[in-house]
């Protein structure tokens, strides 16, 4: 039976629209530890069946009230009725009928000998975001002042002004069968839509092709390039959660003493960087068909490990790699012998770990250099097909696109707390600075 919206559950989406979304830390996410027990997951489950319908819901009212006819696009109104039977599915999933005893006990702190009990550390003010850059509208609820974005006054589903995304219930006893059943249920709903939602940055942005299209725009305005931000980093956020839970409940059944969920509390900088090396060279070489791709030359302590999202770091990398090793193929002529060497140098401080891609690819004219963030530029002659199902995973794309690469990538830098710039030299080369916060206490922006 196919899914239809209903102008009953757009309102409830709307209603759920009012409220703020929580942020989350990457510290707080790994709080977890390496096996949740029935009934940890049960509050994560609990907090994420409340969380994500406000999310989503933000995201389907944004898409619906797009300026200028761009949310009566084909693709659009495609992406929105997919968050909107997201939400419905998450909403409308039902939930275990649990008795006193067990109830008392999912409320009652974890027994943690020698610890205290205030164990979740504080989100910290995302040192990479201005106060509301990603949000849609102005919210009408106050955010409590810790940095955590928990709002008061909500009403949903018996929630209170103090949810959190942490919060262990492990007192050592057994629990009953229905919280194992509901865990793994909301889980496989989640897996559900997430492969829904693979496709999301393509149709998006065939919707803006569309758009384009339409009204013979040649460029998007600042309106529609502070929406696609807000988006993408909402869809990142989105994805975040629903990954790492899928992960948290996946983990009861194999265990990797270094990772919580998709989390690498050991993520080794110069194994990432040296595959991502390795891919974007392949990627290169069977673009232009050359024998050999443009050599890059990694400067790195091996020892240099933070926690972060090893998937994430990869995105980043591989995106910034290819670029540079497109600028450094074009400039210089396919046929050329030798090519200058590409220079990867990663740098750890007290705050940040930098990442530094430099290339003789000829640089970047300075007009245009604000450009480079603008979703839909792209140097390339002729705009790459948008089939929707070339993006599914996020983090495969051909030699050269439409334009996201680099704006994307900097949202990935800036979830948590990091950041990407560039600096170009006309007529000789760019350095991209790639900077990672290691204090992992950074709030993602609140969408």
């Amino acid at each position: 039976m196919s899914w239809k919206r209903t102008e009953k559950l757009m309102e409830t989406i709307k209603h759920y629209s009012n409220f703020p979304a929580t942020g989350v830390s990457l510290r707080q996410m790994v709080q977890f530890g390496e096996r949740p027990s029935t009934g940890t997951l049960f509050r994560a489950s609990q907090f994420l069946s409340e969380e994500l319908p406000i999310r989503l819901a933000h995201r389907v009212q944004e898409l619906s009230e797009l300026p200028d006819g761009l949310n009566e696009m084909p693709s659009i109104c495609r992406v929105r009725d997919w968050y909107a039977q997201s939400f419905d599915e998450l909403v409308n999933l039902p939930r275990p009928t649990l008795d006193g005893d067990v109830k008392e006990r999912l409320l009652r702190p974890a027994r943690r000998p020698g610890k205290e009990s205030n164990i979740l550390s504080k989100a910290t003010q995302n040192p990479s975001i201005v106060k509301g850059q990603y949000k849609s509208a102005p919210d009408p609820h106050s955010v409590n002042s810790n940095g955590n974005g928990h709002g008061h006054g909500r009403e949903i589903k018996g929630s209170t002004s103090s949810r959190r995304y942490y919060a262990a219930a492990d007192d050592g006893q057994e629990w009953p069968p229905e919280l194992s059943a509901y865990n793994r249920k909301f889980a496989d709903t989640l897996e559900k839509i997430k492969r829904r939602h693979d496709s999301v940055v393509t149709t998006v942005a065939q919707g803006i092709l569309e758009w384009k299209r339409k009204k013979q725009r040649m460029q998007i305005d600042h309106n529609i390039q502070a929406f696609l931000d807000r988006f993408y980093m909402s869809r990142i956020g989105i994805r975040m959660l629903i990954g790492q839970h899928i992960a948290l409940t996946d983990q009861r059944q194999r265990s990797d003493p270094n990772y919580v969920g998709i989390i690498c509390t050991k993520t080794n900088v110069r194994d990432l960087a040296q595959e991502a090396i390795e891919n974007a060279r392949f990627v290169c070489e069977d673009h232009y068909q050359l024998f050999d791709a443009p050599k890059i030359q990694l400067v790195c302590n091996p020892n240099i490990s933070f926690m972060y999202v090893p998937g994430h770091l990869s995105h980043m990398l591989f995106e910034t790699l290819k670029n540079s090793l497109r600028a450094v193929v074009e400039t210089h002529g396919e046929d050329k012998q030798e090519f200058p060497v590409t220079k990867v140098i990663v740098a750890e401080g007290k705050e940040d770990i930098t990442i530094k891609i430099s290339d003789e690819g000829g640089g970047i004219p300075r007009s245009a250099i604000p450009l480079v963030w603008t979703y839909m530029y792209t140097t390339v002659d002729q705009t790459p097909s948008l089939d929707p199902d070339f993006n599914k995973s996020d983090f495969k794309a051909p030699m050269a696109g439409f334009g996201y690469g680099l704006p994307i990538s900097r949202l990935y830098a800036r979830y948590f707390g990091g950041d990407l710039k560039l600096i170009s030299m006309e007529g000789y080369g760019t350095d991209v600075y790639l900077h990672l916060n290691r204090l992992s206490s950074s709030s993602e922006p609140l969408q």
